[in-house]
């Protein structure tokens, strides 16, 4: 899932993307409106956390743009006020949740998930190709009932893999998806990931390598 923080507090702004990131996201920051609308302009994000009270561009001006531009991308909305008020106004910005500050860090994550959820196509709750299991919400992979651990971001490489429903997909929108704003697009990571994956997953392979195209996992195993 990749997710953009819209924050001007700093701190706050790094907590919640150091949080995010251990859930196993892909995170970008933006510390002010307009850094946060160039970023949203060029990126395809699941969800944006973001604050109400932003400089150089209001948050509900940011979440408007966003709503126009008819992206799939969800919106969560941060304020200090809580107010029944404040929120039906939040909500009638075009905003998918709102959430009042300060906040339990879990249901943050909780809401941002959710939303994520609608961000994406349907999926099955459990993802499968033959005897490869994964479950999203749990985090756990598994081939013929033995666990597989992998890290985070190995685990989001086949997610989305498994989620392409037997679809190729480019070194490219792997990087775009699993990593961040500060991952290197001429870097070896997709591959060395891929690579490390592979190994975990197992004989017979799982992931099928189309040159010149991307990767896949063939639907029916």
């Amino acid at each position: 899932m990749r997710v953009l923080v819209v924050e001007d507090e700093q701190a706050l702004a790094e907590a919640v993307a150091r949080g995010l990131r251990r859930e196993g996201m892909a995170v970008d920051v933006a510390l002010d409106g307009l850094s946060g609308h160039e970023k949203s302009s060029i990126t395809r994000y699941d969800v944006v956390v973001l604050d109400r009270d932003l400089p150089g561009m209001t948050g509900d001006a940011l979440c408007a743009e966003i709503v126009a531009s008819d992206a799939p991308t969800r919106i969560i909305m941060l304020t200090a006020s809580g107010t029944l008020e404040d929120k039906v106004d939040g909500l009638s910005q075009g905003a998918d949740d709102y959430l009042a500050k300060p906040f339990d860090f879990p249901e943050l994550v909780a809401r941002v998930r959710a939303l994520g959820r609608r961000a994406a196509p349907a999926l099955p709750p459990l993802l499968r190709a033959g005897d490869v299991s994964l479950d999203p919400s749990r985090r756990t992979v598994s081939r013929a009932d033995a666990p597989v651990e992998l890290t985070r971001k190995e685990f989001g490489v086949l997610e989305v893999l498994l989620g392409a429903g037997g679809a190729v997909v480019s070194s490219e929108e792997l990087l775009e998806r699993v990593w961040d704003e500060n991952a290197d697009p001429f870097t070896t990571t997709v591959r060395v990931t891929v690579m490390t994956l592979r190994k975990k997953l197992g004989e017979p392979g799982v992931i099928e390598t189309v040159v010149g195209a991307g990767y896949r996992v063939p639907a029916a195993g």
